[in-house]
């Protein structure tokens, strides 16, 4: 299948390389040359995982976002969210009828992309969907290599418009065989692990954070009283999915730590995988990383949002937001990616659940 990832980062890297191996023709496009010169002229990624190190091949490295789009079947974006709205803008012009972009994971990202082609006047008939994590535990090494230490198994994945979800999610079940669909996209930014996850590990261990040069927020920073705290945290988010009608398994990021019982979207073992490969010891700036403003000014503004609009109290997400946003001394509620913001807030449940369903 003819696909395209688009973006430099960690997950863009291993997507590039998993889709090439497994047979796919693979777009891969990056922004800027300088930093891409090295899978550009190698043509290229080295790849370390559990099968082992070895090279893979890309088809067709580019800097050319028009190159990469252009009759792709299946476009695949594994950047953060902060990336989202201004790479949203840069594709609108190329989309075409019946592709399909995957947002892995999307923090509602799916309908900015979607909101972003009909306001440069593109009426292409395009499904966006996206899942509650990135497909892959993965940090770059150098320019053209990437170490993957776990693969996604389950891909719980909502789409806009969802009366394509039939159509698109079984075309993306060719290039990601691990998704299985779920009721819309805004079922899928529900998934989104990462404001769950990350902003009760950077704050509970922002003094170690702070102190030390560099901390493993998943080792040593994971201890019993953070674990409680999270999954309190969780079971909001869980609240939000229940009330609207969302339908289980809403996969709790309690299965992520368990040894035994359902499997979580990285299957049995992926925590001690993480621990074990020591990637995730790092030097985390609090007020710039990635987990500050992307999963906890997105992803928690966005489940403050619309807990306040099912009528659904958030007290945790609410107060980490509020810590955050003194830490940091920005109000990330008034920046987040809010339904208010989003323009959507005045929505009635059913106005909400056509718009997931025909699109704009």
């Amino acid at each position: 299948m003819e696909v395209a990832v688009l973006g430099g980062g960690h997950g863009c890297y291993a997507a590039a390389a998993e889709l090439s191996e497994n047979g796919h023709t693979v777009r891969f496009w990056r922004r800027g040359a300088e930093e891409f010169q090295a899978v550009l002229e190698g043509r290229k990624i080295r790849v370390k995982d559990f099968k082992g190190e070895r090279d893979i091949a890309i088809a067709r490295p580019t800097t050319d976002l028009g190159e990469a789009i252009k009759g792709a079947e299946v476009v695949v974006i594994p950047l953060p969210a902060t990336t989202q709205e201004s790479l949203a803008a840069a594709c609108a012009p190329y989309w075409e009828d019946g592709q399909v972009v995957f947002l892995p994971p999307g923090t509602f990202g799916s309908y900015i992309y979607l909101k972003a082609a009909r306001d440069a006047g593109n009426q292409a008939d395009v499904t966006f969907c996206e899942t509650g994590t990135l497909p892959y535990l993965a940090r770059k090494h150098g320019p053209a290599y990437v170490i993957t230490s776990g693969y996604g198994k389950h891909l719980p994945t909502g789409c806009i418009p969802a009366r394509n979800s039939a159509a698109a999610l079984a075309k993306l079940a060719q290039v990601y065989p691990a998704i299985h669909p779920i009721e819309d996209a805004l079922s899928g930014a529900l998934m989104n692990a990462g404001g769950i996850i990350h902003p009760p590990l950077i704050m509970m261990n922002a003094g170690p954070l702070e102190h030390f040069e560099r901390w493993d927020i998943h080792n040593e920073g994971t201890q019993p009283a953070i674990r409680r705290t999270t999954d309190a945290l969780d079971a909001e988010r869980i609240r939000i999915r229940e009330t609207l009608g969302y339908a289980a398994p809403h996969y709790p990021l309690a299965d992520h730590y368990a040894k035994e019982g359902d499997e979580w979207m990285y299957g049995r073992g992926a925590h001690d995988s993480l621990t074990d490969s020591g990637d995730w010891r790092e030097h985390i700036v609090l007020t710039e990383h990635r987990y500050m403003l992307e999963d906890t000014r997105l992803g928690l503004s966005m489940l403050s949002s619309v807990g306040k609009w099912a009528g659904v109290e958030t007290p945790l997400v609410n107060g980490f937001l509020a810590i955050a946003s003194a830490i940091t001394g920005r109000d990330l509620f008034a920046e987040g990616r809010t339904l208010e913001n989003l323009g959507l807030a005045g929505l009635s449940r059913d106005q909400m659940t056509t718009l997931m369903r025909d699109g704009i």
